[in-house]
């Protein structure tokens, strides 16, 4: 059977592509034993579907090209589309929308929306290529033919749950260009001149993170690997190499907390006596009041506000929530997603070398690209 189109993945990108095609002969191929994987296991088992505060600045990648894919199908249209299909998401963590009870109210949806597509699961990829009229794909289970050739097989991130780097092989063997890939939305490991941070494994804090202009307000949490948390997390997206800063005291002037003339500095900082100890340790700094501190030990204290050192690495793709990397912009359309070299292949979501942070952001631009690929096609 000849198919108007192959969908190469059953993540949250296929899914709304398939959803979006209903009178089309859609074939969907995924390796697991089962559809959205990732969807299921994602913000706590309810899916942070989106955010309601979308813009560019929250993404890594060519601003202009994701300002064209959101604009053609942002959040509302996101929200108007489920409630078409009975699914009513709710707010959480102030503008995060998530499943009211399972992320399996998602997954219902989009398969009750795609059952005129054909799908095959447990099916591995093993290359794809241009047929006479179309594409070829080569799997485990056979060659398939299909006029218009979806590539939509998400990241490294969730190895566990099948994640591979078979699109990225499909893209180059097409001739495009891939970013390569890292970890991203993940935690960062230290150098062993951090390794004070690891003494305090399990305590986590509200700080404010600096990765050159980009800065992030949320909580840390010091792990036995390093250090975690989401505004770790967030910081990641923008990492590679060198340094971060952090602000132990967000929103807090120092002097202003150290202003008794009798009592010792550690008394008067309002943060976990566990980590004012190390920190202390870990500087040489004397338990004293302020005014007793020499210049150079005040401007150690100061580093409570600017602590700035080079992570060593991250956690790996085992812990990271994404991938950052993939396919390159430059020979995507951004109206349609399709490929400038290739006519009929198409790309969607994180497969594409667009991320965003935490809160929704990487499922939105799953669900915008694949329905720009799906109204081109």
């Amino acid at each position: 059977m000849r198919y108007d189109l192959i969908v190469l993945g059953a993540g949250a990108a296929g899914l709304m592509a398939a959803a979006q095609l209903p009178r089309k002969r859609i074939l969907v191929v995924e390796h697991n034993v089962r559809p959205a994987a990732k969807i299921e296991i994602s913000g706590g088992g309810r899916c942070n579907i989106t955010n309601r505060h979308l813009s560019v600045g929250e993404y890594l990648g060519d601003p202009d090209f994701i300002r064209t894919v959101l604009a053609r199908f942002d959040n509302d249209d996101l929200l108007r589309f489920l409630n078409r299909h009975g699914l009513e998401p709710v707010v959480r963590k102030k503008d995060q929308f998530f499943c009211q009870e399972s992320s399996r109210e998602l997954v219902d949806l989009f398969l009750k929306a795609s059952e005129h597509a054909d799908f095959s699961y447990e099916t591995n990829i093993v290359s794809a290529g241009k047929s006479e009229d179309g594409f070829v794909v080569e799997t485990s289970r056979g060659r398939f033919f299909g006029r218009h050739l979806l590539v939509a097989t998400g990241g490294l991130s969730y190895a566990s749950i099948g994640a591979t780097g078979i699109g990225y092989d499909i893209a180059e063997s097409f001739g495009h260009t891939v970013v390569p890939p890292r970890p991203a939305l993940v935690g960062l490991t230290l150098q062993p001149e951090e390794g004070w941070m690891k003494s305090l494994s399990g305590l986590s804090m509200p700080v404010e993170i600096s990765v050159g202009r980009r800065r992030f307000s949320d909580e840390m949490l010091f792990a036995h690997r390093g250090i975690s948390g989401p505004a770790v997390l967030d910081a990641s997206l923008f990492w590679n190499r060198g340094k971060i800063t952090i602000d132990f005291l967000p929103g807090v002037k120092l002097r202003t907390l150290l202003k008794h003339p009798k009592r010792t500095a550690v008394s008067q900082i309002p943060l976990p006596r566990r980590f004012v100890q190390a920190f202390f340790d870990t500087q040489n700094l004397p338990n004293v009041p302020y005014a007793a501190m020499t210049e150079k030990q005040k401007q150690r204290l100061s580093y409570l506000k600017s602590y700035a050192f080079a992570p060593a690495g991250t956690f790996g793709y085992t812990k990271a929530e994404v991938t950052k990397g993939g396919v390159a912009t430059d020979m995507i359309d951004p109206e349609t997603m399709q490929s400038r070299l290739v006519e009929g292949l198409f790309f969607a979501g994180e497969v594409v070398d667009v991320t965003g942070r935490l809160g929704g952001y990487n499922f939105q631009w799953a669900f915008s690209s694949a329905v720009v690929a799906a109204k081109s096609i």
